[in-house]
């Protein structure tokens, strides 16, 4: 791989010291596996339940007498220097040690933000594993990385930063990208024996009622999606947290929804090109360029994609085009269009390589045109009351043209979130800025008015 090679060039003494804050599942994986590293050393975690850290030290193998815990800098420093693992509740004593990259894992848009900004003012690269933060004030925080001569990314193992990667190496080998997305956890699988499709989790029709699950017909893909969703009708949709993985590689990449909800069609991988492509192409896309993402359909017993990611191509040179498919990519039936997929995704276990990028190479693995194109807005799935609570049941996830916040425009979605509702809301309403009342002192709310400013939203 072309990273070890570069890594090579820095000699084999060189090592980059990061810290992580925040040590849930996503993160202990990043630890654990770093463990195995010569190049990256991990040497202080970050979390206000600290055991949860400590356990992240032992899963690596670390014995108890490595490990400490510290509450001030010196403490921290004086570990350090003795070649302690170092453990800390307070987020902020990373910002003044010795480290190169802070990895920002708590799943809490506020705190991202604030770890996010304060890393970059202390000249540290930030490996953004923070979903939340990431889709709200991202291009900001990439903005303040590149003004401090510092790295901002997304990451390698996570499926936004995989279609990143994967959008940009098709496009820098001058094939069209009509579509890109992530193949949802949750599949439909299906039983012949039993004579069932069965969406997780465990949600099953009858095959005898006529669904059709048969390979899709050419020039029919819309029918056959139409059709397959109302099978399984409201009980089976998106989650908030997928919608928003898109939102951040629609920002990365350019590609854009084609409806708000996303398409989220049940597919075999062998049908993906015939369905997200343009309608010229046979497809049930209104343009080309598009973010979405697939449920994956397959019989019981075959390999699944639950966690990997998509494009559909198209190649401008009838030769180029046909090696494609002579070599292993699935075309639609036109033969104008092909997928190429990644079928897994591994969380935490790839992402020290982001970590690598930046501390040595002072690159990312993610895009460096990033742009607010999008917004992950909140739309109600029931009535609400005023004093309600907005919480992430409660509302749907759609993308929307980026706008700047204000009090009649769409409201951002975890600008929404855990905001109490200052009027009645019946379903079906996209909230917007007058209706929800948040906290005007949070940091994830001056960096989204900074970047609105920034970009002229």
């Amino acid at each position: 791989m072309i990273y070890s090679h570069l890594f090579d060039q820095l000699g084999s003494e060189k090592k980059v010291r990061a810290g992580v804050i925040g040590t849930g599942n996503y993160a202990t994986s990043i630890i654990t596996q770093a463990a195995s590293m010569d190049r990256l050393d991990i040497s202080v975690l970050a979390d206000i339940n600290p055991d949860a850290a400590h356990r992240a030290y032992q899963l690596s193998g670390y014995p108890e007498d490595e490990i400490v815990s510290c509450e001030s800098r010196k403490a921290a420093l004086q570990a350090l220097e003795s070649g302690k693992r170092v453990i800390v509740t307070d987020a902020q004593l990373l910002m003044d040690l010795p480290l190169d990259v802070i990895v920002e894992s708590t799943g809490s848009p506020e705190g991202g933000a604030r770890h996010a900004r304060e890393a970059i003012r202390n000249g540290k690269h930030v490996v953004m594993v923070n979903k939340e933060t990431d889709v709200t004030v991202g291009p900001m925080l990439h903005v303040l990385a590149e003004q401090a001569e510092v790295v901002y990314t997304a990451v390698d193992g996570d499926q936004h930063g995989l279609l990143i990667g994967l959008i940009l190496w098709a496009r820098e080998l001058g094939l069209e990208v009509l579509s890109g997305g992530k193949f949802r956890n949750a599949e439909c699988i299906l039983d012949v024996d039993a004579g069932t499709a069965t969406q997780q989790p465990r949600m099953s029709v009858s095959l005898e009622d006529g669904h059709p699950f048969g390979l899709v017909v050419p020039d029919q893909a819309e029918r056959f999606v139409r059709e397959r969703r109302a099978a399984f009708g409201d009980r089976a949709f998106i989650s908030n947290s997928d919608v928003g993985e898109m939102t951040i590689a629609a920002n990365a990449t350019g590609l854009m929804p084609d409806v708000p909800e996303l398409h989220v069609p049940t597919l075999r991988t062998s049908e993906i090109a015939e369905v997200l492509c343009p309608e010229s192409e046979g497809g049930i896309l209104k343009s080309r360029g598009v973010i979405d993402a697939v449920t994956c359909l397959h019989a019981n017993g075959e390999a699944g994609l639950g966690g990997g990611v998509f494009i559909v191509v198209s190649c401008e040179n009838d030769y180029s085009r046909s090696i494609l498919t002579q070599k292993g990519l699935v075309p639609n039936s036109r033969g104008t269009t092909a997928v190429i997929y990644r079928p897994y995704h591994l969380c935490g276990v790839e992402t020290p390589i982001t970590i690598l990028c930046a501390g040595l190479l002072n690159l990312p693995t993610g895009t460096r045109d990033y742009k607010p194109r999008v917004d992950l807005v909140a739309r109600t799935r029931t009535d609400l009351k005023a004093g309600d609570t907005v919480e992430d049941a409660a509302i749907q996830a759609l993308m929307q043209p980026a706008q700047a916040i204000g009090p009649d425009a769409d409201l951002p979605l975890y600008l929404a979130k855990e905001g109490v509702l200052t009027a009645d809301v019946a379903a079906g309403t996209v909230l917007t800025g007058a209706q929800v009342e948040g906290a005007s002192d949070r940091v994830l709310r001056a960096l989204r008015e900074e970047q609105d400013v920034h970009f002229g939203v």
